[in-house]
């Protein structure tokens, strides 16, 4: 029953390498070129032997680096907040004397309005003529501090 399991070696596993699929895209339609434009076809042999043609590229060249201001932007910012508000600050002092002169206006109108219509009250009071009813009182009686008219 416990007899031991022969040793299997474990198989030899398959490799399968991939087929290259040569592209299906139709060939691209030629551009007639200038004939001082053709660019030079270069040739670069490879160590292995391998003959590789194709046109030459120049180079892209890096964008060169951004100049920096002489003056940080914040700082313009904080020159140009301080120059208005001084232009602002002298139209509010303009708005502030404007509102203390027109207070003033307002009260020496009030006080010429009190003159006025406490002299003509002032005329009303002290004239010899006096609106209502004149009763004359120089005749009644007086008896026993009783009105007899």
């Amino acid at each position: 029953m416990n007899e031991p399991t022969p040793y299997h070696h474990p198989a030899v596993p398959t490799v399968h390498h991939p087929t290259p699929i040569p592209p299906t895209m139709p060939a691209a339609p030629l551009v007639p070129v200038q004939p001082g434009a053709v660019p030079t076809v270069a040739s670069v042999l490879l160590p292995d032997g391998r003959v590789v043609t194709g046109y030459a590229i120049t180079p892209t060249q890096p964008e060169p680096p951004a100049v920096k201001p002489a003056v940080s932007r914040a700082a313009v910012n904080v020159a140009l907040g301080g120059v208005g508000f001084l232009a602002v600050g002298g139209g509010l002092l303009l708005l502030t004397s404007f509102i203390a002169a027109l207070a003033a206006f307002v009260q020496q109108l009030i006080i010429l309005a009190a003159v006025i219509f406490g002299g003509w009250i002032a005329v009303q009071v002290f004239s010899g003529h006096r609106g209502g009813t004149t009763v004359n009182i120089r005749k009644a009686v007086f008896k026993r501090n009783h009105f007899h008219g």
